[in-house]
């Protein structure tokens, strides 16, 4: 007999009661002082904050289900032999902003079924932004229902986007930036991934492109910009991933990802 899969609002309702969960902790840790190391480089740093939440995640999940799979920034992939469902965890998306002080970073919390996410939550706990989504059930921010960003010509589009750690990297994404700034309204960094495609999906930015990313980084948040209406894509035409994420309203879709390719974006690597 086939496992049927579970429902898409019951995962996303687990993980709106976990991301409280860890907001809460986030924000102890944070008024306590933290301590910081760092990972692939100087300005990738990671706290005792991201491991504590997402051990808390971590645990949670395996007490409330225990045959699930996890991944996680910190912890990498535990996997459950025949699971249906896998969590995708980044405890503190935007650690450099949460570090600093400065109010625009997130839990991210994902649950696919069988390799596709159905369910994501993304919130803020400093300014209580609460983001959702269950496929097929639209995206909301808290009991509003969100209908994506505004359809506008690209040269008033408010475009949103972040930049790698390595060095070498961040100086040719800079030049591809500068390229498109002189093609679109103006441009925002704020430093999270996860709430750039929730500002997008909001309607705050019109335009979102980023890659490369992690998993963790963008799962719950492209999930919340495709139920709120908006038109998503990876490099050249292919899906929106690890490689590069980027959203429009459908009616600027194509001309924005053509622009992209044009400017060398999808060249960078």
């Amino acid at each position: 007999m086939t496992e049927r899969p579970p429902d898409p609002m019951e995962l996303s309702d687990l993980a709106v009661e976990l991301a409280g969960r860890a907001g809460a902790l986030m924000l102890r840790h944070q008024a306590a002082g933290l301590s910081v190391s760092t990972k692939s480089s100087v300005t990738d740093v990671v706290t005792d904050a991201d491991y504590a939440v997402e051990e808390l995640l971590r645990t949670s999940l395996a007490r409330l289900r225990p045959a699930d799979s996890i991944l996680g920034e910190e912890g990498g992939q535990a996997e459950t032999a025949g699971s249906l469902v896998r969590w995708v965890l980044d405890p503190i998306d935007g650690t450099v902003n949460y570090m600093l002080g400065l109010p625009q970073f997130a839990v991210s919390i994902a649950a696919q079924v069988r390799g596709q996410t159905v369910a994501g939550c993304v919130l803020n706990p400093s300014s209580g932004d609460l983001f959702r989504a269950a496929a097929g059930h639209g995206a909301f921010l808290g009991d509003r229902r969100l209908a994506g960003p505004r359809s506008v010509p690209l040269e008033q589009a408010v475009m949103a986007t972040g930049f790698s750690y390595d060095p070498a990297r961040r100086a040719r994404q800079g030049k591809a930036a500068g390229q498109l700034l002189a093609r679109v309204g103006n441009l925002r960094r704020l430093g999270s991934a996860a709430l750039d495609l929730c500002a997008l999906a909001a309607g705050w930015v019109d335009l979102y492109y980023e890659g490369p990313l992690g998993e963790w980084d963008f799962a719950a948040g492209l999930l919340i910009a495709a139920e709120a209406g908006v038109a998503t894509s990876g490099l050249r035409g292919r899906p929106a991933g690890v490689e590069m994420v980027a959203g429009a309203h459908p009616d600027r879709a194509e001309e924005f990802f053509e622009l992209l390719t044009a400017t060398g974006v999808a060249d960078i690597g």
